[in-house]
C-alpha cells in the first residue's frame, strides 16, 4: 500500500488538523537514548508530513528539515522542506545529528531506508509510533473490532512495531527503545476526524467512508454523551546509537 494515499487535499487536511502530536516525554526519551540534546541538532525529520513531529522537534530548539513525498502534506509545514524519498536521501553523509522517522518508517524499504538513515545521521537514527492503548479502554478496543472490517486496517499501530528495531540492529546499531503512555483530550469531531485520516479509510468509497463515521460517532456518544472524550494513547520509540568509530 502507497503512503501516497496520504497525499490528497482532503486527507492531507485531515491529517493537519486530527492528528495527534506526540508527548513531551516522549522528545525526553528521544534525547535520552538518542544521547543527543535536541536544543541545537539538526535533524532530518523522513516521512515528516503535515509537520507534527518537526514542529516538536523544533519548539526544543532542534534546527529540523522535513522530508516527505507528499507535497500536499508538507504544504502544511512552514519550516525548511524538501520533496524526498526516505529511500534515497538528498543529503551528504553524516549531515544531521538525527535523522527520525515519525508514523512513517513502515512505508520505507526496511534496509535501504536505515542504511541511507546510518550514511546521513552522525549520532542516531530514531522511529516512533503513536497509538491508542486498547487495553486501557474497552471502548476503544470495541472501536478496533468494529474496525477490524475495514480493508487495510492492521488494528491500532497498524504494524510490527518492534521490526524497525530489528532493523536497526540488523545494521550494526546499538537499540534502546521505550513504551511512552500519556492521555489524549479530545473533542468527538476531531476524534473521528482523525480516523478519515488512515489510509485505510482514505482508499474508502467516500459513501461508505462517511457510514462508518456516523456509525462510530453513534457508539462513541454513548460512552462519552458529551462529545468530550479522554483517549488512552501509548508511543512506541526506538533509537538506533552509532557507534564510536562511525
Amino acid at each position: 500500500m502507497s503512503h501516497l494515499v496520504f497525499d490528497a487535499p482532503r486527507v492531507a487536511e485531515a491529517y493537519d488538523a486530527a492528528r495527534p502530536e506526540y508527548p513531551a516525554a516522549l522528545y525526553d526519551a528521544l534525547s535520552e537514548l538518542s544521547g543527543t540534546a535536541l536544543d541545537g541538532a539538526l535533524v532530518v525529520d523522513v516521512g515528516a508530513g503535515t509537520g507534527i513531529s518537526s514542529r516538536g522537534l523544533m519548539e526544543r530548539g532542534a534546527r529540523v528539515v522535513a522530508a516527505d513525498l507528499a507535497g500536499h502534506m508538507l504544504a502544511y509545514f512552514s519550516g525548511a522542506s524538501v520533496l524526498a524519498d526516505g529511500n534515497v536521501l538528498p543529503f551528504r553523509d553524516g549531515s544531521a545529528d538525527l535523522v527520525t522517522y515519525a508514523q512513517a518508517w513502515h512505508w520505507l524499504d526496511p534496509k535501504s531506508s536505515i542504511d541511507e538513515a546510518m550514511r546521513v545521521a552522525r549520532h542516531a537514527v530514531a522511529g516512533w509510533w503513536n497509538s491508542v492503548d486498547t487495553a486501557k479502554a474497552d471502548w476503544l478496543a470495541e472501536c478496533q473490532v468494529r474496525l477490524s472490517g475495514v480493508p487495510g486496517y492492521t488494528g491500532p499501530e497498524g504494524r510490527d512495531l518492534p521490526a524497525i528495531a530489528r532493523a536497526m540492529a540488523e545494521a550494526g546499531l546499538d537499540v534502546h527503545d521505550r513504551w511512552v503512555h500519556w492521555t489524549r483530550h479530545v473533542a468527538i469531531e476531531t476524534f473521528l476526524t482523525n480516523l478519515r485520516s488512515h489510509s485505510y479509510m482514505a482508499r474508502l468509497d467516500p459513501a461508505r467512508a462517511d457510514e462508518l463515521i456516523e456509525r462510530e460517532r453513534t457508539e462513541v456518544l454513548r460512552v462519552f454523551p458529551g462529545g468530550d472524550l479522554v483517549v488512552p494513547m501509548r508511543v512506541y520509540l526506538a533509537v538506533g546509537r552509532k557507534g564510536p568509530a562511525e
